[in-house]
């Protein structure tokens, strides 16, 4: 019997110590999604305004520097909650559904409209920082 209850209480300390390690281990992803959220303040007005080669080339440099930024800090991460992948695709695909709205409106029916591009942007961003926000609150 002893066996057992030994057993038990390693099993219990064992939950406890992964579960405290995933809850300190996990802010990281609260950060990626403000920086996320911080470069659509910049980028949908931009893809919003900006006509021509230069501000292609501009815009898919600082597209490439973001997302290759953030994909190399998710990458060095050890703790990953249980559900990020859904959680994650979840997000990710609000966004998108946000940012082709954004865009293809833009094109439609306010192309040129610096105030289009600003709501554009928050609404764009407002997946993310939603995200972070939710993530800031099950890690604490």
């Amino acid at each position: 019997m002893s066996e057992q209850t030994d057993a038990a209480a390693a099993l219990k300390r064992a939950n406890l110590a992964e579960s405290a390690t995933r809850r300190r281990g996990s802010g990281w992803y609260a950060r990626y999604l403000v920086v996320f959220a911080a470069g659509q303040l910049v980028l949908v007005p931009m893809a919003v305004l900006w006509q021509g080669r230069s501000a292609a080339l501009v815009f898919a440099v600082i597209n490439a520097v973001l997302v290759g930024g953030l994909s190399m800090y998710a990458a060095r991460q050890r703790v990953i909650r249980r559900g990020f992948g859904a959680r994650h695709g979840a997000l990710i695909g609000s966004w998108a559904v946000a940012y082709s709205l954004t865009v293809a409106l833009s094109v439609s029916a306010f192309e040129g409209s610096v105030v289009f591009a600003v709501i554009g942007a928050l609404w764009c961003a407002l997946p993310p920082a939603v995200g972070a926000w939710q993530e800031t609150r099950r890690s604490a």
